[in-house]
C-alpha cells in the first residue's frame, strides 16, 4: 500500500486539512472529528485505495493492519501531532454543521477516545501476567524475586490505573494532562487511602472511604469537573497570573469535590454497569454466548462493541477476571478467520482470495475488521458461516465456563489471557471453543461460497450483478457469453463489411442497451486498443474473443471511453472491460453494435448463434469448442 496516497485521497475525500479538528485512531480504524461533515465524499472516500469501510457521520475510517502507518502519514499531512486538531481546531469547538451527532453518539465517542488509549498498557500488563502464571506451572516460584518483580510490572499497571485514564480524559478534553493527573493523583495517595480508612474531613465534610485503586470512572468525572473550571478559569483569569492561577484554583475546586462527591459516584457507576451486564450473564446463562456471539458482527461494524470496553476494563481491574465479552469474542474472532480461510480456499478470483487469506490471518490474532469490512458484512454467505462458528464456539466457551483475565482483543497469541493457575481446564476448553468456532466456519464457508453469489465481486464487476447463483446448471461451460445487455443479431446484419464478411473471424453481434462490457470468459486480456473501443480476450480454454465496442469508434480517438483492464490482465467471466457512453457515442454519430468474434476460427468451432434473442450480460451468445472435438462430436 502507498500509505502517502492512501492518506492523501482520504484527507481529499473528508473536506481536506481545514475541514479536520481531531484525528485519531485505534487498531484498525481512522477517527475523523470533522468541522462540517457534509463536505464528506463518502464515496469517494470508500473508494480510495486501502480503504476497507467507512462508518458514522463523524466517519470512522476502516483500515485495517496498516492503520498505524496511513495514520502517520495523514499526520505528516494535516501537521498533527498526538492529542492535537487540524487547522480547523482552533476556529471551532463543535462541528460547524451541529453533526457531532446526538447524545448517543457523543457519548461513545467520548468512551473511544478515553478508553481506547489505555488497551496497549492493560493488555501489555495483562498478557505479561499470565504468562508469568503460565511459567508457575512449569517450575517458576511465585515466592521468587523475578516473578514478583514481574508481576509488579502489570500490578502497577492496574493499580495507578486512574492516573492513566486523568491522562487519556485530559487528552480527549484538551485540558492540561498533567494537572489532571495531579488532581486525580490524591485519590490513590497512600497517606490519603490511610486517613480515609480512619475517617478525615475536608470543610467539615466527611469524606467517604472509597478504594480508588483500580477504578475508572472516578478519575473520569474528576478531569471532567477539571476541564469545566479550567475553561472557565482561563476566560476570566488576567494573562500574567494564569500560569499558577488556573490550576490552583482548578485543584482546590476539583480535589475536595471529587472526593467527596464525585468519586463515590463514579465508583457507584463503575459498580452499577459491571453488576448489570453480569445480571444479564448470570440470568441468561450460557445461552447468552451465542446470542451476542450472533450480534457481534453487527455491533462492531457500527463501532458499537467499545460501548464494552468500561465494563471489560473495570470488571477486571476490580474483580481480576471477566466471564462474558472476552470469551464470546474469542469465539468471533476465530469464526471470523475460519470463514474468510474458507472463502480464500474456494474463490477463483485472486484479489479476494488474497484478501480472505490477509483477513483470515488478522482474525486468527484478534483484529476482525478486515474481515468484517472485507468479506463478512458485504457477503450474506460468508457472513452466515461467521454466525454459524461463532454460536457453535460460544455455546461451547459458555457451557464450560471459560473465563478471561485479560483486557485484550482475544486470538491466537493472546490465548493466555484464558491461563487460571487453579483451573487448567479453562484454558483447554477456550482452545476447544476457538477450535470449534474456526471448523464450523470454514466448513459452512467452503460448503456454501460461489463467486457468483458475491456482492463484492458484483460490485467489483468481476461477477455480472444478474449473473445466475449457480451459473454451472444455467450455462455450458463452452459458451462465449454476452459482455453486454441488448439485442442479438447475425454478424451478417453488421453494417460493417469486415465484420458481416466474416474476415476478422465467426460470432455474432449484440445491439447494446448498457454501456457497461464484460469479459465473455475466464482469460487473460490479450490486447487493448489505445483508443478503449476494443479489446481481445484470449480464454483460458483457448478461444481467442475480440470485443468492439461499436462500428468505426476508433474515430473517436478514445472519447466516450473508459478501460478497467489492461494488457495482460487476468479477468474472470462478467468482469468490467469497459464502459462506453453510448448515448454521446450515438450523437457523435456512430453506430453502438458490438460484434463478439472468435478470431482463431482455424482452431475453434462456432456453434449456433441465439440471433434475435434479447439477453443481458452474462447469458450465453453461442457455444464454442476445438475444432478437433467439433469433428469427433459430429
Amino acid at each position: 500500500m502507498d500509505y502517502a496516497k492512501t492518506a492523501s485521497g482520504i484527507l481529499d475525500a473528508v473536506g481536506g486539512p481545514g475541514n479536520v479538528t481531531h484525528l485519531e485512531h485505534c487498531s484498525t480504524r481512522l477517527r475523523f472529528t470533522l468541522a462540517d461533515t457534509h463536505e464528506v465524499d463518502h464515496a469517494r472516500l470508500k473508494a480510495v485505495p486501502g480503504v476497507m469501510g467507512v462508518v458514522g457521520t463523524q466517519p470512522q475510517v476502516v483500515i485495517g493492519n496498516d492503520v498505524v502507518e496511513v495514520h502517520a502519514a495523514l499526520t505528516r499531512l494535516t501537521g498533527m501531532g498526538p492529542g492535537h486538531g487540524g487547522a480547523a481546531a482552533a476556529a471551532v469547538g463543535a462541528p460547524a454543521d451541529g453533526s457531532r451527532g446526538g447524545w448517543g453518539a457523543r457519548v461513545l465517542d467520548f468512551i473511544v477516545g478515553v478508553f481506547q488509549p489505555l488497551i496497549p498498557a492493560i493488555a501489555g500488563a495483562g498478557v505479561l501476567k499470565s504468562l508469568m502464571l503460565l511459567a508457575t506451572m512449569f517450575g517458576l516460584s511465585k515466592n521468587g524475586a523475578t516473578y514478583n518483580t514481574l508481576v509488579a510490572i502489570s500490578d502497577a499497571t492496574f493499580f495507578f490505573l486512574p492516573l492513566l485514564v486523568a491522562v487519556t480524559t485530559a487528552t480527549k478534553l484538551n485540558t492540561n494532562r498533567l494537572v489532571a493527573v495531579a488532581a486525580v493523583s490524591v485519590l490513590v495517595l497512600p497517606p490519603m487511602t490511610k486517613r480515609m480508612a480512619d475517617g478525615t474531613s475536608v470543610f467539615g465534610l466527611a469524606i467517604p472511604n472509597v478504594t480508588y485503586s483500580s477504578q475508572v470512572f472516578p478519575a473520569i468525572l474528576a478531569v471532567l469537573l477539571l476541564a469545566v473550571v479550567e475553561r472557565f478559569l482561563t476566560r476570566v483569569t488576567p494573562k500574567p497570573v494564569r500560569i499558577f492561577f488556573v490550576p490552583m484554583v482548578g485543584l482546590l475546586v476539583t480535589v475536595p469535590v471529587t472526593l467527596l462527591f464525585l468519586g463515590p459516584l463514579g465508583f457507584r457507576l463503575g459498580t452499577g454497569f459491571t453488576t448489570g451486564v453480569l445480571w444479564v450473564f448470570h440470568t441468561l446463562g450460557w445461552v447468552a454466548f451465542p446470542l451476542l456471539a450472533v450480534a457481534l458482527p453487527f455491533i462492531i461494524s457500527v463501532g458499537m462493541h467499545k460501548a464494552f470496553i468500561p465494563y471489560v476494563v473495570n470488571q477486571l481491574s476490580t474483580a481480576g477476571y471477566e466471564p462474558l465479552y472476552n470469551p464470546v469474542s474469542l469465539a468471533h474472532n476465530i469464526a471470523e478467520s475460519g470463514a474468510s480461510f474458507g472463502v480464500a480456499l474456494r474463490t477463483k478470483d485472486t484479489e479476494m482470495r488474497s484478501t480472505g487469506v490477509s483477513a483470515g490471518l488478522s482474525a486468527l490474532f484478534g483484529i476482525t475488521e478486515p474481515a468484517l469490512y472485507g468479506i463478512t458484512i458485504q457477503n450474506k454467505r460468508a457472513l452466515i458461516s461467521v454466525l454459524s462458528g461463532a454460536a457453535a464456539g460460544a455455546t461451547w466457551l459458555g457451557v464450560t465456563h471459560v473465563t478471561s483475565y485479560v483486557a485484550v482483543g482475544p486470538g491466537l497469541a493472546s490465548m493466555s489471557m484464558f491461563i487460571n493457575a487453579n483451573d487448567p481446564r479453562n484454558i483447554v476448553n477456550a482452545i476447544v471453543g476457538a477450535a470449534i468456532a474456526f471448523v464450523t466456519a470454514f466448513v459452512v464457508a467452503m460448503l456454501t461460497w460461489s463467486d457468483a453469489a458475491s456482492a463484492t465481486l458484483k460490485v467489483r464487476g468481476v461477477v455480472a450483478a444478474n449473473a445466475p447463483a449457480n451459473p454451472d446448471r444455467a450455462l455450458s461451460p463452452h459458451d462465449v457469453l454476452s459482455p453486454t445487455d441488448g439485442t442479438v443479431v447475425p454478424l451478417s446484419e453488421v453494417s460493417d463489411r469486415v465484420f458481416a464478411g466474416g474476415v476478422l473471424g465467426d460470432g455474432c453481434a449484440v445491439r447494446p442497451t448498457s454501456g457497461e462490457f464484460r469479459s465473455p470468459a475466464a482469460g487473460v486480456v490479450s490486447m487493448l486498443f489505445d483508443t478503449h473501443h476494443a479489446v481481445a480476450v484470449s480464454t483460458d480454454d483457448g478461444v481467442d474473443l475480440l470485443i468492439h465496442v461499436g462500428l468505426d469508434t476508433v474515430r473517436l480517438n478514445g472519447t466516450h471511453f473508459t478501460a478497467y483492464v489492461t494488457k495482460g490482465d487476468r479477468v474472470e467471466a462478467g468482469q468490467l472491460l469497459i464502459t462506453a457512453d453510448l448515448d454521446a457515442i450515438r450523437a457523435d454519430g456512430y453506430d453502438t453494435t458490438t460484434p463478439v468474434v472468435v478470431t482463431n476460427g482455424a482452431a475453434v468451432h462456432v456453434g449456433a448463434v441465439r440471433a434475435g434473442t434479447q439477453v443481458a450480460a452474462g447469458a450465453p451468445l453461442f457455444p464454442v469448442s476445438t475444432r478437433a472435438t467439433a469433428d469427433v462430436v459430429s
